[in-house]
């Protein structure tokens, strides 16, 4: 990858629009589905396009893409996981372990999808996973990442901000080293979780689909217009960096839930959290309060997956990135 217009080389923190960024084509694509086993809508999307590929064949999308059921136990007896979370598998302590008579299913497939579409971290990796996920949350569409300097992955965020008005679309920065990051995204050079509710888990919704699929369409054809040669121009993204996970009130010795999301905070993922602002409403009837100075934005709220974690919702900070003008790089 190279830079011109900025004097500058390979740098992520670069805050000059006005530079291009050459980066290499993009010539291998997966969409993933079924990750979590009762998040229906990747699964059916996975499935429409494997009878499309079956049905027209090489010719079924302009750029190579491979479908790929990730979790195929799981989503044949409808639940997130069989032994544990696969989308906490892909750090490369997880992927480097033994495996023994004793791993977890979802390790051995993990170690599975690493050699098919990986290995992590490698040049022979798949250029990039979207990988589909379903949320209890009244989140849109999210799109999940790991680094702030990915130029690639926050154009297909940009390009889908400006083309999918029936839900808002947000950015979200994990920033986690690579090393670290668990989701199965991170196999690929590229690649970001595309995350989208409300949805109950086990249950396909048309209108939630129809805008999954949409979004995995208009990322096929983002890329098939970047490897076609077309410039996409910089500019800045608005996005959300997470800061920390929040837990219910709990009982200091049953450790059972003493309170629930408060009636004003459900449903309002991304909203502006101050000082003073309702969070929980306990069972005896009292308000738990936000009590910090910081403003912040919560998402993931009262998500069904994460009680068994430990998490009402995520908390996140608003910034504003800016990215340069990218064009392919030419032979």
């Amino acid at each position: 990858m190279y830079l011109i217009g900025s004097g500058q080389q390979d740098d992520p923190g670069l805050e000059d629009e006005m530079a291009l960024a050459f980066l290499p084509a993009l010539a291998r694509m997966a969409v993933c589905g079924g990750t979590h086993g009762n998040e229906l809508s990747g699964v059916y999307v996975v499935q429409e396009m494997e009878r499309q590929q079956k049905e027209k064949g090489e010719g079924a999308w302009p750029i190579p893409v491979t479908t790929v059921l990730s979790n195929p136990r799981a989503v044949k007896e409808c639940r997130r996981y069989i032994d544990t979370d696969m989308n906490r598998c892909f750090n490369r302590a997880t992927l480097s372990s033994p495996i023994t008579e004793s791993s977890p299913y979802e390790v051995r497939r993990a170690q599975e999808l690493n050699n098919l579409l990986g290995p992590k971290g490698s040049t022979d990796a798949t250029d990039m996973i979207c990988d589909l996920h379903n949320t209890t949350s009244n989140m849109g569409l999210t799109l999940i990442h790991y680094t702030s300097s990915d130029w690639v992955s926050l154009h297909i965020c940009r390009y889908l901000q400006t083309k999918i008005t029936k839900v808002p679309v947000r950015v979200l920065v994990l920033d986690f080293p690579i090393n670290d990051a668990y989701n199965l995204e991170s196999v690929s050079k590229h690649g970001f979780t595309l995350e989208i509710g409300p949805q109950p888990h086990g249950v396909v919704r048309a209108d939630i689909y129809i805008i999954m699929k949409e979004a995995v369409d208009l990322t096929i054809d983002w890329i098939h217009k970047f490897n076609s040669g077309t410039v996409f121009e910089g500019g800045d993204v608005e996005a959300f960096k997470f800061i920390k996970s929040v837990d219910y009130p709990r009982d200091p010795e049953a450790r059972t839930l003493t309170a629930s999301i408060h009636p004003q905070l459900q449903d309002r993922d991304f909203c502006l959290l101050k000082q003073g602002d309702p969070l929980f409403f306990t069972f005896s009837g009292k308000t738990v309060k936000y009590e910090e100075e910081e403003t912040l934005h919560p998402f993931f709220i009262n998500e069904a997956a994460y009680y068994e974690k430990g998490i009402a919702f995520h908390l996140a900070k608003k910034l504003t990135l800016t990215i340069p003008a990218v064009q392919v790089q030419k032979d």
